[in-house]
């Protein structure tokens, strides 16, 4: 299977940097959205409303969370916590619906390679692939404090100018608020990242300074 033959070759070695696991989740995101636009629309369609409520859930439901984020589970601890997850997924009743074998072989892949940790990471990269595939574009906006509404108008109709943009047929603005972000802004949307925060001054300032001395 193509998800299967992609992740694979994924490295489980530990004491990965935060951007190297960001490049880990990457490509089991681009594994599974590839092993689903692959069997057709209708699968892709299907595969990301189950992501969504995977994420939903680790978000709402701190049991959940804990299961993932616990690296030190034995292999049937995790396939139990697989099980009870997708369960959630599928539903009860006359609105059971059963989970795709993709979705399957992605969770059943990163608890083997001992990545479920990255669960969250690589439905955040599957969903901007989705979103590209349908021509939106998701612009994130991370500042301090959360943003007035008129200023948000007015990042919009910037950002609606833009090259990028105007590539896409939907464009969604989002706010992130993150206390860490001294001052301005951090805009992400699609691979680029415009860092206007004072953070990035300051520290842009400080390597000057060094390679300076």
């Amino acid at each position: 299977m193509l998800l299967t033959s992609a992740a694979r070759s994924v490295s489980v070695a530990q004491g990965f940097s935060r951007r190297a696991a960001s490049t880990i989740a990457s490509k089991y995101s681009k594994a599974v959205f590839g092993a689903a636009l692959a069997k057709s629309p209708a699968t892709l369609n299907k595969v990301a409303a189950e992501l969504s409520t995977i994420s939903n859930t680790i978000k709402t439901q701190p049991e959940t969370a804990t299961f993932i984020s616990n690296p030190t589970l034995s292999q049937p601890e995790r396939e139990k916590g697989i099980q009870s997850l997708l369960s959630k997924v599928e539903g009860t009743g006359a609105k059971k619906d059963q989970t795709s074998e993709i979705t399957k072989n992605l969770l059943a892949l990163l608890s083997e390679n001992g990545r479920l940790g990255e669960t969250e990471g690589v439905i955040e990269g599957f969903n901007e692939l989705y979103a590209e595939h349908k021509g939106e574009l998701t612009v994130t906006v991370t500042s301090a404090a959360a943003l007035p509404k008129d200023v948000l108008t007015r990042l919009e109709t910037t950002l609606k100018a833009s090259q990028a943009a105007q590539k896409a047929k939907v464009v969604k603005i989002t706010n992130k608020v993150n206390p860490t972000v001294l001052g301005g802004l951090i805009v992400d949307f699609g691979d680029k990242t415009i860092d206007l925060s004072a953070q990035s001054r300051v520290t842009k300032l400080n390597n000057v300074l060094t390679q300076s001395v």
